[in-house]
Formats: C-alpha cells, sequence, structure tokens
C-alpha cells in the first residue's frame, strides 16, 4: 500500500519490505537529528494493523501470546510474541488496548498470516479479530515530543515514543500539522542505536526469543501455558541460547555499508576464516557513524574483534553470553 506521504518533497521511497512509505526525504542526518531531539514524525503505514474485539479479548490473548495480557490496563503499552510449537519467533506483536479494542501493528505484510492463526484459534471464546490495515495507519512520534495526538486515536506510548494508529484518510492532515517527517532510515538508525530487535531483520527461521533479548520485555516468564513455552523455560532454567544479538561499531572509512546476511569472522583469520555470525541490520548514525545489530554465536570472545567482509567491528554487548 502505497504511503501519499511519499508526495511530499523529497521523499525517496523505501524498498525490501518497506517498500510503501519513505526511506528519507533527502536529508537523511538532519532527519536523525530531528527525531532525536524530539521533532517530527515517521510514517509507518506501511505496516499491518490487527484488531481485537470482544469481552474475552485479552484473557483469550493471554492464552496465545508470550506476554501477561490478561490485566493488561487500558492505555499501558507492551510487546509479544507468537512462538511456533518449537520455541521459534513466528509473529511480533506491538499492542495496546484501549478498553474496548486491543490494537496491534505487525511487520509489513504478516498481518494475514497472524490473522489466520488467530482465527484458527477462537474456539468458543467471545472475540472477533479484524485486518484493519486498510483503514488505519501507523504514526510514530519520538521520544521527547509535545506535539498533539489528535483525538479518539488509540496510543501506544513507550520509552521511544508513541506509535498512533490514525485513520488512513487522515495522514496527509496529520503530516501538514506534525512536520517535519523524517523518513524509515533516520527510524531504523535510532533502532539500532537502541539495540532494538526487528522481526524479519534481526529474526530468522530458527530465533529463539532469549536470543535477541526479548525475555521480559516481550516474553512474561511467569505466566501460563502457550505455545513454545517449553522450550523458552528450558533454555531459561537449563542452558543457554545457541546464540546472542550484538551492536556492532563498523569502520568508518569504508564507503559501503556490510549488507544484511554479511558473514562475520574473527579479525585475526580474515574472512577466510570461521563465520561466526552475521550482518542483520546495518544503518549510518548521525553521531556514531556506521553502526549495526548482528546475531554471533553465543561462545565469541566479548572482547574479540571482528570483521564483516572486509569492514572492521568492534562489540558491545547486548545479550550476555
Amino acid at each position: 500500500m502505497k504511503s501519499p506521504l511519499l508526495s511530499l518533497p523529497g521523499a525517496v521511497p523505501a524498498e525490501g519490505v518497506d517498500e510503501g512509505v519513505a526511506a528519507h526525504y533527502g536529508e537523511l542526518f538532519r532527519e536523525q537529528r530531528a527525531l532525536a531531539d524530539g521533532t517530527g514524525f515517521v510514517d509507518l503505514s506501511h505496516r499491518g494493523v490487527v484488531t481485537v474485539t470482544g469481552s474475552d479479548r485479552l484473557s483469550w490473548l493471554h492464552l496465545l501470546i508470550t506476554q501477561h495480557v490478561s490485566e493488561l490496563p487500558a492505555g499501558r503499552a507492551t510487546e509479544a510474541l507468537i512462538l511456533s510449537a518449537n520455541g521459534h519467533i513466528e509473529h511480533h506483536l506491538s499492542l495496546v488496548d484501549d478498553g474496548e479494542t486491543t490494537w496491534a501493528h505487525v511487520e509489513p505484510g504478516t498481518q494475514d498470516a497472524l490473522i489466520a492463526y488467530l482465527e484458527s484459534m477462537k474456539f468458543f471464546y467471545r472475540v472477533e479479530v479484524a485486518d484493519r490495515t486498510d483503514e488505519f495507519a501507523v504514526v510514530h512520534l519520538p521520544a521527547g515530543s509535545i506535539a498533539a495526538v489528535p483525538e479518539g486515536a488509540a496510543v501506544r506510548e513507550t520509552a521511544y515514543g508513541r506509535d498512533l494508529f490514525l485513520p488512513r484518510t487522515d495522514l496527509e492532515t496529520f503530516a501538514a500539522s506534525h512536520g517535519p517527517a523524517a523518513g524509515l532510515l533516520a527510524y531504523e538508525a535510532l533502532r539500532v542505536e537502541a539495540h532494538r530487535p526487528r522481526l524479519g531483520f534481526e529474526t530468522d527461521h530458527r530465533t529463539i526469543p532469549h536470543e535477541l533479548g526479548w525475555i521480559g520485555s516481550a516474553v512474561h516468564l511467569e505466566k501460563g501455558c502457550y505455545r513454545g513455552q517449553e522450550t523458552v523455560a528450558r533454555v531459561q532454567n537449563l542452558g543457554k541460547p545457541p546464540r546472542r544479538l550484538v551492536f556492532l561499531h563498523l569502520d568508518g572509512s569504508e564507503v559501503h555499508l556490510p549488507v544484511p546476511g554479511t558473514s562475520l569472522h574473527l579479525a585475526s583469520e580474515g574472512a577466510d576464516g570461521r563465520k561466526l555470525g552475521f550482518i542483520t541490520t546495518a544503518v549510518r548514525h548521525h553521531e556514531l557513524g556506521p553502526i549495526a545489530l548482528a546475531l554471533v554465536k553465543r561462545n565469541v570472545p566479548l572482547d574479540a574483534g571482528l570483521v564483516a567482509g572486509d569492514t572492521a567491528a568492534a562489540q558491545e554487548v547486548v545479550v550476555e553470553p
């Protein structure tokens, strides 16, 4: 779905899974600084929007997702995962309940599979699941923003800012009164700086929550059973995950960023050495320069110098080994 905000001056369309919104509006670092300063907004209208209504919505969701939501207060933001039977991550939901409806935004294009799973689990519960992507768009206001929230909008307020669920027909009016717009590249740079994983970027078909630091923020360890809980409990109580998320400072002298999937090796062994992991997201930050998130084997030494292709990389711990 193509955003009408791609008609704003300087808009350059994003590609891949983020197609449909602007990657930037011509001034990447200015847009990052604006978000870091708490001004402007980000168009996330390409993300899927799913709602759950009905008197049983929270108790029902509580049975299916990794987060404790049976008594979730109205207006409190949370996040949750849906796992496979083997504990691998299938969906990531950014949630809020407004007292009548549970709102979730999800990765672009994943809403159909999510809804199909939820529908298959309704049984006799009094719930209705709906795809609202055609009707509602997600817009992000950065942390520190004092911009007014349109009346009636569902709002997820987190430490990183506020996500608004706006009628899609109101996008252009909102942009006119809440600018300047910042593109997705600026939003992603701040996400990487904050060590925040993203489904489909930091995850693959075998990722478990422990590898990404989602225990606690998206996985509640003291709630009842849900699909994949056995794996979560076993790794938490008896073992360690096979991989861990790391933050990387990349060599700023390189012209090109390493692409996702670029292999990581010990600097002492070079590109012909053992593969220790891979880049998941690499960005240019307005203060830190080129930075990245990566998944590496759990036993990679914390002080080991790494290379991503020909690019030197220094680690910072995100998930403890």
